[in-house]
């Protein structure tokens, strides 16, 4: 099982569409257990946040967020997660917009130390 995600910083590695996470959004996790929840925020979002819970290398989650606009949004994603050669994490991501229209898939990765 790959290590804890407590404490890691991760980013994307590509810009989503306009008003979701993009290079410019941070997302603090933290783990206890099996439960994981993380707050995020930067691009078009002012703040937002996930919670769900981990089994193995699998993190099921929602997410909720503001945007700069005023907006509000929020999803369900499931992500698996990985080891890059350099030892950071990596999740890749499939999520569902359930407050709107859409869904795809995205990367984040863990900011070197």
């Amino acid at each position: 099982m790959a290590r804890s995600l407590d404490g890691l910083v991760f980013v994307p590695v590509a810009d989503q569409a306009p008003g979701q996470v993009g290079r410019q959004t941070r997302f603090e996790y933290h783990e206890q257990d099996d439960r994981v929840w993380a707050e995020y925020r930067g691009g078009d979002v002012a703040m937002g946040y996930l919670v769900g819970t981990r089994a193995g290398r699998t993190v099921d989650f929602r997410y909720v967020q503001l945007r700069l606009d005023g907006t509000t949004a929020s999803g369900h994603c499931t992500s698996l997660l990985t080891e890059l050669p350099d030892g950071r994490l990596r999740l890749e991501e499939t999520w569902t917009w359930e407050s709107q229209e859409g869904s795809g898939t995205s990367v984040v990765e863990q900011l070197p130390h």
